[in-house]
């Protein structure tokens, strides 16, 4: 039977009929065939070949080698982006999550007006991240409404509030924390200082537009839990809180490790939000690699280097898959029993 089969699929070719069907079939797969190959497969090896050159879009690219990949530990634009990128990643896909789990489990419990509550904390998700950019910005404003918030809360203990330029304040988290004790981490140790507090800012933007998306992630896995458990676990005593991290959260371990796997990756391409509201300023502590390759390759702040942006392109796609692969182990070999 195997051997017919097998002939079968070989003769396709020698069969009218069959020959027929499968050129009408790649026939009308070809646009997106082309289009693949042309604009994925075709981009992909050119920007392999550029990333070896000296290329600034308009003249002939110029061989290079490896010039460009082996300057890669001595570039202390790229060094500083992915520090920026590292912190990003460690603060914003913890709260993220989190945030995202506890929105789920709020809106999954009995109550009024379950779906209006779930179609308004979608909304950012659903909304572009150019127009919740500008809204951010203007709340960030030193006469925004954040510092406002923020004087008319200490305003009520009778503090007075001191005025924050969110989206230009280079000011690190450790630098800020340490100060009172007298601590001054000076600029060559950048990297101690922590993330700036303009780059808090936009890390809470992410967080406020990306939360609700894996919330109704956590929203499909939750109604997958059998409600016997929780039935079974309340008869033996469990009160909410046990129930939540015995049941909830080890059924939910795939997904949770999935979403982090999901929200690292997105850390690591962060561009939008840096292009709109700072450029990577100030002082460089919201600079990002993709913004980076951006720049450089598109010459906004001069001359096109189209070679340097390739081979950080690649450089930081490798970095992306190393995090995924180490993370997706942790899947594989963390799940197996759900």
């Amino acid at each position: 039977m195997a051997a017919t089969t097998a002939g079968e699929k070989s003769s396709v070719w020698r069969n009218p009929k069959a020959r027929r069907e499968a050129i009408a079939a790649y026939v009308f797969l070809s646009p997106y065939l082309l289009v693949t190959l042309v604009f994925t497969v075709g981009v992909f090896l050119f920007a392999i070949y550029i990333s070896f050159t000296e290329f600034n879009l308009f003249t002939t690219p110029e061989w290079v080698g490896l010039k460009h990949y082996r300057a890669f530990l001595d570039d202390d634009k790229f060094i500083r982006s992915l520090v920026n990128t590292l912190y990003y990643a460690l603060i914003v896909v913890p709260l993220q999550t989190s945030l995202a789990l506890l929105l789920a489990v709020m809106l999954n419990a009995p109550m009024r007006a379950k779906q209006f509550f779930r179609t308004i904390f979608y909304a950012p998700s659903v909304t572009s991240s150019v127009v919740i950019s500008f809204i951010f910005l203007w709340l960030y404003l030193k006469t925004g409404y954040i510092n406002l918030l923020f004087t008319r809360v200490w305003g009520v203990f009778g503090a007075e509030w001191e005025l924050i330029n969110w989206l230009n304040d280079p000011r690190g988290l450790f630098q800020l924390i340490l100060a009172p004790f007298g601590v001054d981490i000076p600029s060559s140790q950048w990297y101690f200082r922590g993330p700036s507090i303009t780059w808090m800012a936009i890390m809470f933007q992410n967080i406020f537009t990306t939360a609700p998306t894996f919330m109704i992630m956590f929203l499909a896995a939750l109604q997958d839990i059998p409600p016997s458990l929780y039935e079974a676990a309340s008869i033996d005593g469990a009160n909410k809180r046990q129930q939540f991290f015995r049941i909830t959260v080890p059924m939910l371990r795939p997904v949770i490790l999935l979403i982090v796997v999901l929200g690292t990756i997105g850390t690591w391409q962060i561009f939008d939000q840096v292009k709109l509201l700072t450029a990577g300023g100030p002082l460089n502590t919201t600079l990002t690699p993709v913004y980076l390759i951006f720049s450089e390759g598109l010459g906004i702040s001069g001359p096109p280097r189209m070679g340097y942006a390739a081979s950080r392109a690649f450089i930081l796609g490798a970095i992306i898959f190393i995090f995924t692969l180490i993370q997706r182990r942790f899947i594989e070999s963390g799940t197996e029993q759900y």
